[in-house]
């Protein structure tokens, strides 16, 4: 089988121009051969000679050039063969040369030239057929009109499925190139994708552990319960952050080994974090020495997974932020659900102590968190505020979560139930 298919691929691999050499010898050969025989009876035509035999040759060895020069082959061609019947030598000894040079013709050029060059053949034809004396006028131009068009509407025909498969070998070409480019980007966007889902999980989770942990060095022997405190919350917040982790880890997991490990409801890991998580977030951040006051205006309605997620890790990184670079600050988490569009507003006191950062900012806290809202067509703001401390703004239209699986603005990190 492999032989066959090396065979095969060496055959499509030839260039086509070379397979028409052995054609020509073969069209010669067979010349040859018809021209050795008796015309039928009544027809006045003498046997070839030196000449005659010189012609045959001549105009069927043409034939290995005629994908190279289609029309100069026809028209060497057709003179040899004029010359060929002006002689008295039987026409159809050549006749079949010309006809697959005229068929040439018409699959590879205008169809202007195909008709000069099959009234050419016709011409030739009737003044064949009309020197030989034996068929009737009205029968060769007949035949001068039918056999010059059977050979264009061929080679026409072959022209187009040409064309047409060009057309369609670029198509493919370029489907790939396209196909090719989408993958590319679909992996670049989920590399971007999955280093700002790790940064909002590590960063906000390595900050409290690591106030925790700078508390309770501070305070383990003079103050065993706040450096038992400590501990727990350390303790608490390491296992929510491998709680995230096994779960963002999970659902980049493919193949026989992710089976069963889904991260829904019935998965082994938790769902997807959302504004209903609120309380358990501020709570570690006013363990890490950060006031958190939560406010929820309007009417709480569930959300889709997507726009949840992402009002819930704006929240995440602002209090990070707080924690790393204001801290001992006041924080205030307003979320407003307000008819048509979610607003969520972080704002901190933050004495002065937080630096003002331009739009945009080169950090990847505030790029991730942009990057989120523009995901769900919302916008988002960050900066100092006149009366000293930070704010962020996020700003979401409101999708309602679909029953039973997440809506157009899932991120395709699981299904969450609870809803804010």
């Amino acid at each position: 089988m492999r032989t066959v298919r090396a065979l095969r691929g060496r055959v499509a691999g030839r260039p086509r121009a070379a397979l028409d050499v052995p054609l020509a010898a073969g069209f010669t050969v067979v010349a040859l051969l018809l021209a050795g025989e008796r015309p039928p009876e009544g027809w006045s035509w003498d046997r070839p000679d030196a000449l005659g035999y010189t012609l045959i040759c001549v105009v069927n060895l043409l034939l290995a050039a005629r994908r190279s020069a289609p029309v100069a082959v026809f028209t060497g061609a057709a003179a040899l063969w004029l010359w060929y019947i002006a002689a008295g030598f039987w026409p159809v000894v050549n006749s079949a040369a010309l006809m697959l040079a005229l068929y040439t013709v018409a699959s590879m050029r205008r169809t202007a030239h195909a008709a000069a060059c099959g009234a050419a053949f016709a011409v030739m034809w009737v003044a064949g057929a009309l020197l030989s004396g034996s068929n009737a006028p009205t029968t060769a131009i007949a035949q001068a009109l039918v056999v010059p068009f059977i050979m264009w509407k061929f080679g026409d025909n072959a022209r187009k499925l040409g064309a047409r498969n060009r057309t369609l070998s670029e198509l493919t070409d370029q489907l790939r190139r396209e196909r090719e480019e989408n993958a590319r980007r679909a992996v670049a966007e989920e590399r971007v994708r999955i280093a700002r889902e790790l940064h909002d999980v590590v960063a906000h989770h390595m900050s409290v552990i690591s106030v925790q942990a700078g508390l309770a060095h501070y305070v383990f022997t003079a103050d065993p319960g706040t450096a038992h405190g400590a501990l727990s919350t350390i303790s608490a917040a390491s296992g929510e952050a491998l709680e995230e982790l096994r779960r963002l880890l999970a659902v980049l997991r493919v193949g026989p080994e992710g089976a069963g490990e889904s991260v829904g409801e019935e998965g082994p890991y938790q769902p997807t974090p959302g504004l209903d998580r609120l309380q358990d977030m501020a709570a570690r951040v006013r363990a890490a020495g950060v006031e958190v006051e939560l406010r929820i205006a309007g009417e709480r309605r569930p959300l889709a997974q997507g726009p949840d997620l992402c009002a819930y890790r704006v929240v995440q990184e602002a209090l990070t932020n707080v924690i790393k670079h204001a801290r001992p600050a006041r924080a205030t988490v307003h979320v407003a659900f307000l008819p048509h569009q979610l607003s969520v507003r972080v704002t901190d006191d933050g004495r002065g102590n937080v630096p003002a950062i331009p739009v945009p900012s080169g950090g990847h806290g505030l790029i991730g968190m942009r990057e989120r809202a523009r995901i769900y067509g919302g916008t988002l703001a960050a900066g100092p505020r006149d009366e000293g401390g930070f704010e962020v703004r996020l700003t979401l239209p409101l999708q309602s979560a679909v029953h039973g699986r997440g809506t157009a603005g899932d991120d395709g990190e699981g299904r969450r139930d609870a809803g804010a």
